[in-house]
């Protein structure tokens, strides 16, 4: 069965991959990035209790083990993504999947546990059974210090290498990180180094209680 598309977010989206040089050269007097910049970020946290997903999500194996989809998904068939490793999970035990060749993937909701590299589920739900309870999210504050597009974009090139980041892309005048999990600290740094609201985490696992 063909699974439906994943929702965006709507907005002006650049997709942007990691830098390849551990600097960058600034791009004027409109930044206000720290020396430490990337360097100084945390590493992904682990999760104390149980999480859960925020919504469907892939779950995407080409052959080297089931993958947690937390960045972007390419609309190719198969689709074409990845991220963080799943562990606990068995194919045969999933009645609701797609495959092609050697390649499996899904979408469900998960819960289960994150220990900051990998995640454990515990349970999961096909698109087909899921149901969720939806509440309308209020829309984020704009940020408190307007840049030109210039430097958001390259704002959002900086963010795309820092550890733990699966994806990044520009919405409107606001950057926007994909994560598998934050506990607070990515988005306490990002706030500290561009200033608050340029750069909004969005963790694909929550805390389930």
């Amino acid at each position: 069965m063909r699974a439906p598309a994943r929702r965006r977010t709507s907005g002006i989206v650049l997709l942007v991959v990691p830098l390849l040089l551990a600097s960058a050269c600034s791009s004027g007097s409109d930044r206000a990035v720290d020396d430490g910049g990337a360097a100084a970020a945390p590493q992904p946290s682990a999760a104390e209790g149980p999480v859960r997903t925020r919504d469907l999500v892939v779950v995407m194996d080409t052959g080297a083990g089931p993958e947690l989809c937390v960045g972007p998904v390419a609309e190719s068939y198969p689709p074409q993504c990845g991220g963080p490793a799943v562990e606990g999970w068995r194919w045969r035990d999933q009645q609701a999947f797609d495959r092609v060749g050697d390649v499996r993937w899904g979408y469900f909701a998960l819960t289960g546990t994150w220990d900051g590299a990998s995640f454990t589920v515990t349970d999961a739900v096909p698109a087909a059974l899921y149901d969720a309870m939806r509440q309308d999210e209020p829309d984020p504050p704009p940020p408190l210090r307007q840049r030109d597009e210039a430097s958001i974009a390259e704002i959002a090139r900086e963010v795309s290498g820092l550890p733990g980041v699966q994806g990044s892309r520009v919405e409107n005048t606001q950057v926007v990180v994909e994560v598998a999990y934050d506990d607070g600290g990515l988005q306490e740094h990002l706030d500290a180094t561009y200033g608050a609201n340029t750069v909004r985490v969005v963790s694909q696992l929550v805390d389930a209680g």
